[in-house]
């Protein structure tokens, strides 16, 4: 089979999500013809995507969240105002596209939650089967844990989901653990983790680890740092520009996204903090590492993935980055069950499922777990 993948553009979990799927295909066999990620201007495409997704890469301009002035809250408003003024821009996306499509004559289009991916399935109507994939989907389960909502932000999330999935033949949903599911219009599969994450070795150091998506919390985890001399931190994060390392503080150091460097810190640290996403919260419940999460301020979809991390036991959820407050999480709760490396590592056999019979056997009978 020959597959095309679309990428959203923000973060870094979508393209770890595409580097583990590629793996996949080549190792069953089949060909990944061509990477389309949507473009961020706030940062760059990471060194690691570029080196170890093997496909061409073709950057076009998609939807993005819009800041405040700091950096760190998402203004809705704002997001919504400057992508509908951008909308002939995206439309020249969606010519690129179909050009790419046209050229390369994939069997199926796999679109990692890119709203341009939606959008071109239902404009153009390609000929290839059109399948999506993230945690978002889950919203179609009937346990998925909606945060409270200010005004609009629950709304706009569903709708954005939707839109994503516009005419999708099978919608893929990522779930931190395995679970029952009672609806046929999403299939739960469980999260794609990288063999860079399975082959760590798995230590205990002295310091904390961060990611951060947004620059702006840069400047709160500073004046953290600042007022915690005894506690020793390391960040991540790809803010445009930025050197390789910078060390404002002898406990405190920042670091360009480098992923190999991210996951073996990751494997040594005494426990993460970062935004509430999915990917790098998987990647510690793997590793067996404590995690609080931040939700980014104005991104409802990040309060969702709070309080379902809380409600599971998977970690703690926090407004403020407060690192001691890992060294509160009792130790049996960071224990990974054998069940959710046994279900993450059937990726293998699902996947060939998927394209052979078109089902996934392991949510009808998996149990509902929880960490702890």
């Amino acid at each position: 089979m020959k597959f095309l993948f679309i990428i959203q553009g923000e973060g870094r979990g979508h393209m770890t999500q595409a580097i583990a799927f590629s793996r996949l295909l080549k190792e069953q066999g089949h060909e990944l013809c061509s990477v389309i990620l949507g473009k961020s201007k706030r940062r760059e495409v990471p060194a690691f995507f570029t080196r170890e997704i093997l496909a061409p890469i073709h950057l076009v301009s998609s939807p993005n969240f819009e800041t405040d002035s700091t950096e760190t809250a998402i203004l809705l408003g704002k997001t919504i105002q400057k992508n509908l003024c951008a909308l002939p821009v995206f439309w020249k996306s969606l010519e690129k596209i179909h050009q790419i499509v046209n050229r390369e004559r994939p069997d199926i289009i796999l679109n990692f939650y890119d709203l341009l991916g939606g959008f071109y399935n239902f404009l153009f109507r390609p000929r290839a089967a059109y399948w999506v994939i993230g945690h978002q989907y889950l919203i179609e389960h009937p346990s998925f844990p909606f945060a409270p909502s200010k005004g609009l932000e629950k709304t706009f999330f569903q709708l954005n989901t939707r839109l994503t999935a516009l005419g999708a033949d099978r919608k893929l949903a990522l779930s931190f653990l395995p679970q029952k599911n009672p609806v046929n219009s999403i299939q739960i599969v469980p999260p794609l983790l990288r063999r860079e994450v399975k082959n760590q070795e798995i230590k205990q150091g002295d310091f904390f680890l961060a990611y951060i998506v947004n620059p702006g919390y840069g400047a709160q985890i500073l004046n953290y740092a600042q007022a915690n001399p005894h506690i020793k931190i390391k960040v991540y994060w790809d803010k445009k520009g930025a050197t390789e390392v910078e060390q404002p503080l002898k406990n405190l150091s920042f670091h360009r996204v480098h992923d190999q460097n991210f996951l073996k810190d990751m494997a040594s640290c005494k426990g993460l903090v970062c935004t509430a996403g999915f990917e790098s919260v998987c990647e510690a419940m793997y590793l067996g590492k404590p995690t609080l999460v931040i939700p980014v301020a104005g991104q409802y979809e990040q309060a969702c993935n709070a309080l379902e991390i809380q409600q599971k036991k998977i970690g703690i959820a926090s407004t403020e980055f407060d690192f001691s407050l890992l060294e509160k999480i009792p130790l049996e709760e960071t224990k990974t069950p054998q069940e959710f490396i046994h279900w993450q590592n059937s990726w293998g056999e699902i996947l060939q499922n998927l394209l052979t019979k078109g089902e996934v056997f392991w949510d009808s009978t998996a149990p509902s777990l929880e960490m702890g």
